[in-house]
């Protein structure tokens, strides 16, 4: 049995599907960003840091001029934090490093000097929430509901924040941080800003999303680079903001609180 269980456990380290993974395409200047994870799109460090990777690449091409950002599937758009991971961090360090893989996917995209365009076809928690903050225009379906739900697990939304309350205003941001377990709708994310169109169907989302890309893909690459650039003016200090919220959660996470909490969630 030793033999078969060790061979189980290399084949699942050198499975990309099966650890998660990002894929990029560029269709004639519409570049699309995927990122995948068995469980339900959540987000080890190796993603979140290949993810951060792909949007600052991507932005520097010169043959893409506008960026789609989606996750596999039809069911959860992403589901945060990787439990597993979480409960891996032994210290400090160890714990700042995986949280400052959120920030780093949050800079990237605020960096990027092409328009991203965000496609959230189901429910988005933590991180998810983060990342469809961090993109310029997002589209979702009628199933995208959200939730913050860090402080249910003893941590706090602190890397992620900023960007959602960028999007959506301190008070909508400080009602999903405060009420950790409650879902709110896709139709309260697009009246507080997070999402600027929701759609019955993951079709009829997807050609919305075609047609807007295609209508940028011929627009001013600099005229957007400067749109963008102003868009996102107030968030310079974002590289050390970050940072330092990287460090609070990675404190947080190894209290005995955090432990028993994530544990707790994990046996559900």
């Amino acid at each position: 049995m030793a033999p078969l269980i060790a061979g189980l456990f290399s084949a699942m380290e050198n499975n990309p599907i099966l650890l998660g993974d990002v894929e990029s395409t560029n269709q004639d200047g519409i570049a699309t960003i995927t990122f995948s994870h068995p469980l339900s799109n959540s987000l080890p460090g190796r993603v979140l840091n290949k993810l951060a990777q792909t949007i600052t690449a991507l932005g520097a091409d010169k043959e893409v001029n506008v960026i789609i950002l989606k996750s596999a599937g039809e069911r959860a758009f992403c589901a945060g934090a990787s439990f597993d991971e979480l409960i891996s961090i032994k210290d400090l360090e160890s714990g700042k490093e995986f949280f400052s893989g959120f920030a780093k996917v949050i800079n990237a995209a605020r960096k990027c000097p092409k328009f991203i365009l965000g496609r959230v076809q189901g429910k988005a928690v933590g991180g998810g929430v983060g990342m469809a903050s961090a993109v310029d225009y997002c589209f979702a379906t009628k199933f995208a509901a959200v939730k913050l739900s860090e402080l249910a697990i003893g941590i706090g939304p602190f890397v992620v924040g900023p960007a959602v309350e960028r999007k959506i205003g301190t008070s909508a941001m400080t009602q999903l941080a405060i009420n950790a377990t409650e879902w709110q709708s896709a139709k309260w994310a697009q009246e507080k800003g997070l999402y600027t169109d929701i759609f019955d169907t993951v079709e009829e989302m997807d050609q919305a999303i075609d047609q807007l890309a295609h209508k940028l893909n011929k627009s001013n690459p600099e005229a957007m680079r400067l749109l963008k650039q102003v868009a996102w003016t107030g968030t310079e200090n974002w590289d050390a903001l970050l940072a330092e919220r990287a460090a609070m959660s990675g404190q947080l996470v190894l209290s005995e609180f955090t432990i028993n909490a994530i544990n707790s969630f994990k046996s559900k």
